[in-house]
């Protein structure tokens, strides 16, 4: 089977609640969505479409190219399906390998063994036709195959990614409670923000929204902060192919008529974190630091544009009624001091948002970790329809 050159099922995961923005990532490179879920999505290509979509993709964990789906009622039968694979024409038989999983069946009671006996498959299969093995482990900087098995049906994949695309690689310093950079994504790309007026981000914290709000308005993708994946370790990889991709993105960067974008936070720890991360994703030079409270953050005039609040909200830091009053200091800021923009919040906790005073036109689901989080939208009007409800339970 060349991978590289022959279709079949791909998987592109990514975390819950951010598959909407996923699913239009993926159209916008021309692909055509055949099935959308909670967590991902699919569709149909080959192992060199998987290069572009590694490359290219803000909001994506994972991208798996389908070998094989069988039903499988064992551990022995797992091994039987699997050792029947041509793994001599996908893996090189002196390279490294890894095996990841997700497993609901009866028969195992630990992810490690499924493992084991996908290497035990894999490694007897290719002692068997070259005479030699490749070695195996945990650490992800070789060929990665995945075993998906669910009941009685499984699947296996090669992930072409390898670690995981949420990561964008800048981030030097994470600073408390970082959002993942998958996440910050597509609560941007959620927004009614036009990539053109100003993007406006009090409490940055380590600076992620705004690094990532400069790296989608001048374009620049998350390939090029990266220069190793597992499909380089796939037998019929093509460098010219990564390389011309490479390119392709490089020449698509947008160098000019950029938006002003703004950073604040009382920490000045903060901002020289969020600086060296900006640093570190090429965007520094795009970005206007400020170490103030947030309620004297330079909110520029006559602007259509947005101001993006991920304050904490009393799971992992900051205490519930200390930040009683630092929400409603945040309801007041939207609404004396960004007249004309669309305020967003993103939190954890609803209760609090309710101490901002604003009805939110909109709301959308995400999840921070573990934590089931709200965007909330606001609408500031500069004229008499400017809303200032309690927003309602």
């Amino acid at each position: 089977m060349q991978v590289f050159s022959t279709k079949s099922k791909i998987i592109i995961t990514c975390h819950k609640w951010l598959s909407p923005v996923l699913q239009k990532e993926v159209i916008d490179l021309g692909f055509k969505i055949l099935r959308s879920f909670q967590t991902g999505v699919e569709l149909e290509g080959t192992l060199a479409d998987c290069i572009k979509l590694n490359l290219n993709l803000r909001c994506a964990s994972q991208v798996m190219y389908s070998l094989k789906s069988f039903a499988c009622s064992d551990p022995d039968e797992l091994y039987n399906h699997l050792v029947t694979i041509a793994w001599e024409k996908i893996i090189e038989p002196e390279g490294y390998f890894s095996v990841t999983s997700n497993v609901f069946h009866p028969s195992i009671q630990t992810n490690l063994f499924a493992n084991l006996r996908v290497k035990d498959a894999i490694v007897d299969r290719m002692r068997n036709e070259t005479g030699k093995r490749p070695s195996t482990g945990s650490a992800l900087t070789g060929a990665v195959i995945y075993l998906f098995w669910k009941n009685e049906e499984a699947e296996i994949f090669i992930d072409s990614s390898g670690e995981t695309l949420a990561k964008h690689g800048y981030r030097k310093l994470p600073g408390k409670a970082p959002m993942l950079e998958a996440l910050a994504a597509a609560t941007i790309l959620t927004t009614k923000w036009d990539k053109q007026s100003a993007f406006v981000n009090p409490m940055c914290g380590s600076g992620t929204l705004a690094i990532e709000a400069a790296l989608i308005a001048s374009n620049r993708k998350p390939g090029l902060l990266r220069d190793q994946y597992a499909f380089m370790h796939i037998k019929g990889y093509e460098p010219a192919i990564y390389s011309a991709e490479k390119l392709l993105i490089q020449n698509q960067i947008r160098a000019t008529n950029l938006p002003t974008i703004i950073a604040t936070d009382i920490s000045s720890q903060a901002i020289s974190t969020s600086k060296l991360n900006a640093a570190a994703a090429g965007v520094d030079h795009l970005i206007e630091f400020a170490v103030v409270d947030f309620e004297l953050t330079n909110v520029p005039e006559n602007s259509n544009g947005v101001v993006f609040f991920n304050p904490e909200y009393g799971e992992r830091l900051g205490d519930e009624t200390a930040l009683m009053e630092t929400y409603a200091r945040m309801g007041d800021f939207l609404k004396n001091k960004c007249k004309g923009y669309t305020g967003y919040v993103f939190t954890g906790n609803l209760d609090l948002a309710k101490k901002i005073r604003l009805k939110p036109s909109r709301r959308t689901e995400f999840f921070n970790a573990t934590i089931d989080c709200r965007l909330l939208e606001y609408e500031l009007y500069a004229g008499t329809k400017r809303q200032d409800k309690p927003i309602s339970d």
